[in-house]
């Protein structure tokens, strides 16, 4: 199956129906009077959450729906049957946006959920909604309005609580891994990870969260480079981020300057979520001597000049990941007793994932208006761009979920 986080969508409602202009016309009945009925409502369009659903692909090969319009009334003062609504099945987590507008329309947080994206029209009235005593035969009806159009974007960011950041090779996979039932794929090569990989960690029973394994970020990411940044929206949604950094890099560089990179690159995608809540996680603590690692470790978090919280693990043998799951449940579970609450401490919350959603969707779009005229201006001067690092079929990738 194929991951797409992205899809344009038209939808249209249906019209309503027209009334009808009718007069009773029975035996030995004389000037029966009006009887024109009002035509049926059109039929909307719905989105609705679908836990069952991880991508979006189904709506990059049919992006346009239509609703039924309603009928138009009959005789004998008869309502004409209403239009019928469509409901499109998106996966939890999908954000709706109206693309001639930009307005945000909803989130479609939980299972069930829907949200209505185009109303149908009104229907029109018969004639007998309009005789009087001063008007008995009244030869007006009006028309059904039209039904409301769309053209929407829909946006999937997968529903994590904690999310990894780190270089490629930082030791993600491993620790997502070493700490739930998930299986990515680990291999001593640069971005091995292509996919976004979530696991539920259960800390106990009745006590678990999701955890969110994305592609390695490399230098010049905010720039278009490698495949993290497509996929760092999807940290919008997580309530604290593990910046792994690999203490033991195999082609020697300096885990130093590898940390404070990701840093960069975090702020320059967003620097709402650059100022999210992020514990450092110094990863390979097996592949050096205590001492030296423990000299390495402190010289880095000079370097940052880091005052957040600090763990040392190494995710291939599972050493620390069991302490530092159990404080993120904790600190999870502290955070979502405090938000229920206190509606103030939820409501800013969701203002800014919101924040965070908006300076994500700002920067991919302007990485991908700069990758258009960069394709643009390499077909005019005549050179074939097949190998062009940025590629629109990027985003239809697998994804993994496992509990």
């Amino acid at each position: 199956m194929k991951f797409v986080d992205e899809a344009p969508i038209f939808v249209a409602a249906g019209d309503g129906g027209n009334g009808l202009m009718s007069f009773r016309r029975e035996k030995f009945i004389a000037k029966g009077g009006p009887d024109g009925g009002d035509g049926g409502d059109g039929g909307s369009v719905y989105l609705e959450g679908d836990e069952s659903l991880n991508t979006l692909i189904d709506y990059r090969y049919q992006p346009k729906y239509r609703a039924e319009n309603g009928q138009k009334g009959g005789s004998s003062q008869c309502t004409g049957a209403k239009g019928a609504d469509v409901v499109l099945k998106v996966p939890v987590g999908t954000t709706v946006i109206d693309v001639d507008t930009d307005e945000v329309l909803g989130d479609l947080r939980a299972h069930g959920e829907q949200l209505l994206v185009a109303k149908g029209g009104w229907h029109g009235l018969g004639n007998t909604r309009f005789k009087s005593s001063t008007n008995r035969a009244p030869r007006k009806t009006t028309h059904g309005s039209e039904g409301q159009k769309r053209n929407l974007k829909l946006e999937l960011k997968v529903l994590a609580d904690v999310g990894l950041l780190g270089l490629p090779n930082a030791g993600k996979s491993t620790f997502i891994r070493a700490v739930s039932s998930a299986k990515p794929k680990v291999a001593n090569y640069p971005f091995t990870t292509l996919v976004p990989n979530l696991g539920v960690v259960k800390v106990q029973a009745h006590r678990s969260f999701v955890v969110a394994d994305l592609p390695g970020l490399i230098e010049g990411a905010s720039e278009g480079a490698g495949l993290g940044i497509r996929f760092l929206k999807h940290l919008t949604r997580c309530r604290v981020l593990l910046h792994l950094v690999d203490m033991a890099p195999f082609d020697e560089s300096d885990p130093i300057q590898n940390a404070l990179a990701i840093e960069r690159e975090l702020a320059s995608f967003s620097p709402t979520l650059a100022g999210r809540e992020r514990w450092l996680v110094l990863n390979k603590a097996d592949l050096l001597p205590a001492e030296e690692f423990d000299a390495r470790c402190q010289a880095l978090v000079d370097a940052m000049a880091w005052e957040g919280r600090v763990f040392k693990i190494a995710g291939i043998n599972q050493q620390g990941t069991d302490a530092l799951a159990g404080q993120l449940m904790d600190h999870l579970e502290g955070v979502w007793e405090a938000e229920s609450e206190d509606p103030e401490l939820a409501e800013a919350e969701q203002l800014a994932q919101a924040q965070m959603q908006q300076e994500a969707r700002e920067r991919i779009t302007e990485l991908r208006e700069r990758y258009r005229a960069r394709k643009a201006e390499r077909k005019a001067a005549g050179h074939d761009d097949d190998d062009d690092d940025w590629n629109e079929d990027d985003y239809d990738v697998e994804f993994v979920y496992e509990p």
